[in-house]
Parts: structure tokens; sequence; C-alpha cells
């Protein structure tokens, strides 16, 4: 079970993090949750799709790491594979939390930094420092921080972004079928992509409403990513 704890720099003075990649701290994961604000930089190495959020009804964003439930075909003896890293796993083993606090009498609440004490990267013997001799952020708890916050941006993304495909019936289910290089028959369901069809078919007032809100970009990042399947064949192939 998890044991999120409020970080602070006397109970946790002495934390540490292991940030090496590997199937026991838990990259062992075939999908992972993505944001708007990386697809440029994901569509480089991995497929990115949609699936449907059983409890919103929205779709989120994510991208395809394997084929079964724990394959991550990134992850390898050596680390990590690839030149960027999902937030949502680079994160690990922080998340963010809520405080509610009272500014002028108004009750709002704040985001702070919790830590899963039960996480195997938590450490007080190996890893990297969280907090300075005397108290300070660390430089990697200031970029913890700062991918913290692009995450809690990224959520409100997302959300705003799966109504725009919504709104113009974007999106489209999709099953990939292949044949691996042993004969055996594998395929992937559940997803949805971007309807190319549809997109071509958009107005102009359309199209430049989902421009100004840098909706388009994102849709193009999306649809270039779906090379990346071919790789992920590639490397699932390669481990046969």
């Amino acid at each position: 079970m998890a044991n999120h704890q409020l970080l602070n720099n006397i109970t946790h003075k002495d934390l540490k993090i292991i940030t090496d990649r590997a199937a026991w701290y838990g990259d062992d994961i075939a999908r992972t949750g993505v944001f708007p604000l990386e697809f440029r930089r994901l569509q480089a190495e991995y497929p990115i799709a949609f699936q449907e959020n059983a409890r919103t009804g929205s779709f989120d964003s994510i991208v395809i790491l394997g084929f079964a439930e724990g394959e991550n075909l990134f992850l390898s003896a050596d680390g990590w594979e690839a030149g960027y890293v999902p937030l949502s796993i680079e994160r690990q083993p922080f998340l963010i939390g809520f405080q509610t606090t009272a500014d002028g009498g108004v009750l709002a609440d704040e985001p702070v930094v919790h830590i899963d004490m039960d996480s195997p990267r938590v450490s007080e013997t190996e890893g990297v420092p969280v907090f300075l001799e005397h108290g300070g952020h660390s430089p990697y708890l200031e970029h913890i921080n700062s991918v913290l916050m692009a995450i809690h941006d990224g959520v409100e993304q997302n959300k705003v972004f799966s109504e725009a495909l919504t709104e113009f019936d974007l999106l489209e289910p999709f099953t990939l079928e292949f044949v691996l290089n042993d004969g055996s028959k594998q395929n992937l369901t559940g997803l949805h992509t971007i309807n190319e069809e549809k997109l071509n078919a958009l107005d102009g007032e359309s199209l430049a409403k989902l421009h100004v809100n840098g909706y388009l970009e994102h849709i193009y990042m999306v649809m270039a990513s779906i090379s990346n399947f071919k790789t992920l064949i590639d490397r699932k192939n390669a481990r046969l």
C-alpha cells in the first residue's frame, strides 16, 4: 500500500531518491498517462494514443510502452532506452497533494508536494538527496517541483484538449493487429486515435479555432507519433 506523506525538510531531512530505471522500481508498465505540453518530445520516440476514462467519460492521453501487462519495451538492463521519460514516470515517487489554506478568510486548496514513503526508490543511504545539508531544496527537488507543476497544469490541458477533440468528433477507436517474427499474432485494443478524414473535412473556422488554442499542433504530434508503433514492434521482435 502507498504511504503518502507531506514532504518537509525536518521529517525527511535525510531522504534520498534512487533515480535508476528498472522493473523493481515500478517502471515495468505498458502504458502511462501523458500531457499535451510534452507531445512534441514524446512523438519522437513513443506512440501517443487516447484511452477513454470510465470515471469521467473523457479521453486521457497516453503513450504505449509495451503490448502486455507489465511489459516496458523501453526498459532494459541498462535502464531507460529513450531520450525523454514521460512526466508521469519522471515524478515518481513524488505526487501532488492539496492543502487547505485561508487567505483573507477565503479557503483555498493549494498544491503541495507529497511523497510515497513505501516506494522502493526511497532511501536514506543511496540515491540523490532531496534536501541540502541545512534544509534547503536540492537541485533534484527543484527539478521535481517543476515536473509536478507541469503535471498540475497538464491535467487541465488534457481536459480541455479532450473536450475539443470530442466537440469536433475527431477521435475514432482503433485496433492494432500484427504478427511477430515467431509467428505469434498480437493485437492491441481499447485505444482511440485521430480520425484524419474528419480532420481534413473541417472548415476554416473550425481549424482556426483548433489552431489558436494550440490544439492543432497537438493533433499533428499525435498523428506523427503513430509511426512509432513500428519501432515498438521492432523492439518486441528483438526480445524474442
